[in-house]
């Protein structure tokens, strides 16, 4: 294994600040400021989207074309700070006052990145080629963080027992950080992002340490033994079926938090918008659904840490189309153009159960700890896996309440998800056939099944 040292190491770390009453008055003025400078950007990119362009298929024999002017950019944007931040902003709806000059310059200029990225995306599109949706207006509840880097920053551990760090931060002072992870020693604190969350304020420090090597690991050839199948499961109480003829439970949470956002969505919808005790429930709303999303993301650090403390050194998963297992169901109509029942009552039960597994996100999560384990990740296109007896070139599962088969033949009974979870590693290794679909059904038209057929009858014999 080859060891070099890596310049440009890079890790952010996330911790729980506490800052006294001043200074949460700063932070929540920066914050508005920062979400007003957006909106502005943002406004003035669409006002020249709008005049500057004309339909093809519906061009006016008479055009009344506006004065074209450039388009706006990062660099003609930024340079509106300086004139801006002679004299307070009021902002036209509300008639809040808000002093740019307050808010460090560098802060600024970040938010003026983010409306160009999120632009851009949408006008040429992503790295990938594939065009963004149009960028929205940021309410209070989407504009939640902002940046500060630059000259200023410190980074202090002066609290008795370790238990708090001192964050310098410009215009601030000294904020007080709970300190629950230890800061490598070496390290040097190059940005700062605060976020503002349902329960307080968070701070991610974005810190670098030119002494950590990079390891670059041996090419991973997989086989059989180094190997293992996932494959994503939404029934009863299973997450995962592994190829190892082992399932492991799912957490459910969203599931078992349904009545009770339910009460605070009732409690919350009787009373007035715009009253204190609205705002008190949508908190008390917020901080549930925190919590639901944290303890799901506990739940699959967990079940990634079980997997890659198999030893295995390749995880072969499904390639879900969780966009597209998640549409809604297009709509009928009868002869007269009345609507008819299209299955979307339960389809809205199964998106909400896709919703609450987040298989997108654990298999990210996997990715990330099987890195650092030296192991890889590999998604591959599940087609026909669920329905292919492992062992045997044989449809049986043809059908999604077929959950279990009894084979006379080797006097075994076959679980539906674990013989899946066992296609998809033979689909990893190549050694799962090849099917097309003719007119006359599903045809195999190449197969060596026969090669893995003995290991994959050891592994459902659990001998």
């Amino acid at each position: 294994m080859k060891c070099t040292y890596n310049v440009d190491m890079k890790y952010t770390y996330q911790y729980k600040a506490l800052p006294t009453t001043q200074q949460k008055l700063e932070l929540n003025l920066w914050l508005r400021t920062c979400q007003y400078w957006y909106n502005r950007q943002l406004g003035d990119r669409f006002d020249w989207w709008d005049c500057n362009r004309s339909p093809v298929n519906a061009c006016p024999l008479v055009a009344h074309l506006p004065k074209l002017r450039d388009k706006p950019n990062y660099y003609n944007q930024k340079k509106q700070l300086p004139e801006i931040k002679k004299e307070p902003v009021v902002v036209q709806w509300s008639g809040q006052k808000l002093d740019f000059s307050r808010v460090p310059a560098n802060t600024l200029q970040e938010v003026c990145k983010r409306v160009d990225k999120a632009f851009e995306r949408f006008i040429v599109g992503n790295l990938t080629g594939t065009r963004n949706g149009k960028p929205r207006f940021k309410s209070e509840s989407r504009f939640r963080s902002f940046v500060i880097e630059g000259a200023g920053l410190g980074l202090y551990s002066c609290s008795v027992g370790g238990k708090y760090l001192y964050l310098k931060a410009p215009k601030i002072g000294l904020v007080k950080v709970r300190s629950h992870r230890h800061i490598p020693d070496g390290s040097i604190l190059k940005q700062l992002q605060f976020i503002k969350k349902s329960d307080g304020w968070f701070v991610n420090l974005r810190l670098e340490d030119v002494t950590v090597p990079s390891f670059a690991p041996n090419e991973i050839v997989p086989d059989w033994d180094n190997s293992i199948g996932l494959d994503a499961v939404l029934h009863e109480d299973s997450y995962l079926a592994t190829s190892e003829n082992t399932k492991l439970p799912s957490l459910k949470v969203l599931r078992n938090s349904l009545e009770k956002l339910a009460q605070i969505s009732k409690k919350k919808n009787l009373r007035k918008k715009g009253s204190a005790s609205r705002r008190k429930l949508a908190k008390k709303q917020g901080r549930q659904h925190q919590k639901i999303a944290r303890a799901r993301k506990d739940f699959q650090y967990k079940t990634a840490h079980k997997l890659v403390q198999t030893g295995k050194k390749v995880f072969f998963h499904e390639g879900l189309n969780l966009k597209g297992l998640t549409r809604r169901n297009a709509p009928k109509q009868d002869e007269t153009g009345a609507y008819i029942p299209n299955g979307q009552s339960a389809k809205s039960g199964l998106n909400l159960s896709w919703a609450d597994a987040a298989f997108g996100q654990f298999f990210e999560i996997l990715s990330h700890i099987a890195g650092k384990a030296g192991a890889k990740v590999i998604a591959k296109n599940p087609a026909y896996t669920s329905q292919l007896l492992s062992y045997r070139d044989e449809f049986v599962f043809t059908d999604c309440g077929i959950r279990e088969y009894w084979d006379d033949v080797e006097k075994l009974l076959v679980d539906r998800d674990v013989n899946a979870s066992i296609n998809i590693k033979r689909l990893g290794l190549d050694v799962f056939p090849s099917i097309k679909r003719r007119k006359s059904g599903v045809v195999i038209v190449d197969s060596i099944t026969n090669t893995t057929s003995k290991e994959v009858l050891h592994t459902l014999r659990g001998v």
